[in-house]
Parts: C-alpha cells; sequence; structure tokens
C-alpha cells in the first residue's frame, strides 16, 4: 500500500482545473423520491454523468491521466469492457493521440462501434477484462505506449472525483451517495473530493462483486465475472486506490440483482426517457428493491453514471 498514491481532495480540485475545458458540466436532476414510485420522505439528485463526452463519466479520469502525463508517439494504450476504452479515445481523438483498446469477448457491440467511431484501433484480448488487461500491459511494453488504467491510477481516479466536485457546485454535499463499483474507481473519487462528509453506498451486480469479496476476505481479491452489467462493471478485483480510500473513508456495500436493474432501467427510461446502461441502473434499482432504504428527509445522490447501450434494449 505504501506505493499507492491515494487521491485526496487537492488532487480531485487540481483535476477540475486541468480538464475543465474538456469535459461536459453535467446536468444535476432533483426530485421527490415518489415521482419515481418510491418514498415520499426523501429528494432524489440524479447526476446526469451519462451526458458526458464519450457517454460515461470516464472522460473525466481519461482526459486528467493525458494531461497529466508526456504521451509518447506510440500514443495510449487501454484495457476496457467499453466505456474507459471509448472515453480514453474520446480524449485521444480531441488531442490528436493515437488509441489502440484491448477489450474482452463481452464487451457490447455497441461499445466497440463506438470504440471505432472514435477512431481508437480495438483488439479482442481474451474472455473477460483481466484477460484484456494482460494483452495491454504485452502490448504497452513492446510499443511503449502511455498505459491507461480503466480505474486504477491516481489521475484516474482523481479525475472521477470531479464530478462530486460539480454536484457540491450545484446544490452542495448530498446526504448519502449512490455509486456503482466495478474496479471502483469512481467511487474511489467521490471519497477522495468527500472525505467522509457524506455517507457512501456502494452497488454491485450479485454477479461481479469485487468490494463486497474484498471487505469479507479484509483485501481484494478475484471474483467470478458475469451478469447483466458484467461489460461495464466487469473487474476480476477491486483496484488498490479504492480499496486503500475504502480503508481510510469506510463505505457500505450492497449487492444488487440482475431482474432489479432491469426494472431501473425501464423505470428510468419509462418516466425519465433516460436510456442507460446497467451498471448506471444500479443507484435506482438498490432503492426501488429495498436494498438501501433512504431515512427521512435524506437528500439522496444517484450517479447516473454511462448511457453506452443498445436503446432498443431499453425502450423495446
Amino acid at each position: 500500500m505504501d506505493s499507492i498514491v491515494l487521491p485526496d481532495r487537492a488532487a480531485v480540485a487540481a483535476a477540475a482545473a486541468r480538464i475543465a475545458a474538456d469535459v461536459r458540466l453535467t446536468p444535476l436532476l432533483r426530485l421527490p423520491a415518489r415521482s419515481l414510485g418510491l418514498a415520499p420522505d426523501a429528494e432524489l439528485w440524479l447526476k446526469l454523468e451519462q451526458l458526458q463526452r464519450g457517454g460515461s463519466f470516464k472522460a473525466r479520469g481519461m482526459f486528467n491521466r493525458l494531461r497529466s502525463q508526456r504521451v509518447p508517439a506510440a500514443g495510449v494504450v487501454i484495457a476496457s469492457g467499453g466505456n474507459a476504452g471509448i472515453a480514453a479515445a474520446t480524449a485521444a481523438q480531441a488531442l490528436g493521440v493515437r488509441c489502440e483498446v484491448f477489450v474482452p469477448e463481452l464487451a457490447s457491440a455497441a461499445k466497440r462501434e463506438a470504440l471505432r467511431a472514435r477512431g481508437a484501433e480495438v483488439v479482442v484480448g481474451g474472455a473477460a477484462y483481466a484477460d484484456a488487461l494482460a494483452a495491454s500491459l504485452q502490448r504497452q511494453q513492446q510499443t511503449g505506449a502511455l498505459l491507461m488504467h480503466a480505474y486504477d491510477q491516481a489521475e484516474v481516479v482523481a479525475g472521477a472525483g470531479t464530478l462530486a466536485a460539480e454536484v457540491d457546485a450545484d446544490a452542495g454535499t448530498p446526504d448519502r451517495v449512490l455509486v456503482s463499483v466495478g474496479g471502483g474507481g469512481l467511487m474511489g473519487g467521490l471519497m477522495a473530493h468527500w472525505e467522509g462528509r457524506c455517507r457512501i453506498d456502494a452497488l454491485e451486480p450479485t454477479g461481479s462483486p469485487t468490494l463486497h469479496a474484498a471487505l469479507a476476505a479484509g483485501e481484494p481479491v478475484d471474483v467470478a465475472v458475469g451478469g447483466l452489467a458484467a461489460d461495464a462493471l466487469g473487474a476480476r478485483r477491486l483496484g488498490g486506490i479504492a480499496w486503500g480510500l475504502v480503508q481510510r473513508h469506510g463505505v457500505a456495500s450492497h449487492l444488487v440483482p440482475d431482474e432489479a436493474i432491469r426494472a431501473a432501467q425501464r423505470t428510468l427510461w419509462d418516466e425519465l426517457r433516460l436510456a442507460v446502461e446497467p451498471a448506471a441502473a444500479l443507484p435506482l434499482a438498490a432503492l426501488q428493491a429495498g436494498v438501501v432504504v433512504p431515512a427521512a428527509g435524506e437528500r439522496v445522490l444517484l450517479v447516473v453514471c454511462g448511457a453506452n447501450v443498445d436503446p432498443a434494449s431499453v425502450a423495446g
């Protein structure tokens, strides 16, 4: 752990200044819980990060990483189930940098097409994210490209934390935050900015429980990867930075079943016309399924983290 740099509030503030011209200030939608069929005494804040460049919060960390480093002629290389790769390709295209993305076989066709549309070279690197990561590390050694990690680099985590800084600027600090977890980069960024000033509920699909398993084992461990949200939350183990921040600040961990995630996707479409990927629906799913029950009067932030999904799969 001594060799791992844990970003803090100052690192998030520096990232916000660094990438201000690169990322979108996404809307914060506030509405009563009853408007989505939930208990009427909580106020929901939806951070609509699916409107971010590249369709997810990941653009924040990728731009911060690129703006913080010298990029070699070989460009950048990354392993990603989709969103981090799309974000890296978006940032690389904006800065005129070559980008190679190693994807696992489970990466959706929609995400692969989005990668190619942003000029990335797409390589299938194995069955799961861990296999794609190993292949990307090998390629980085061969070419000398700048390695971009989907969730376990300090610049990437600090960049994700700029989302929290925006929420504070828009409406102040929420009482409670519901956030999806795969490798833990987004959760880590929120913890780095808020530093224990609000409760954070970490949500994982039952089929990919990286944080839940780490808490049970006392350290990050490998887990099986599967389920509805595996293309976005398909890390095999929690990142070291996220784990360090969990140890420092604490977090509540919850598992959410696939059927609840699918129902929440449908609700977001039916009620708000938001077409989002499964990972982005976990916060609402946790509320609808009673996995998380807010206290009376709580201001509850739901991070709607990404929209890289075939709209027909949500609205059909």
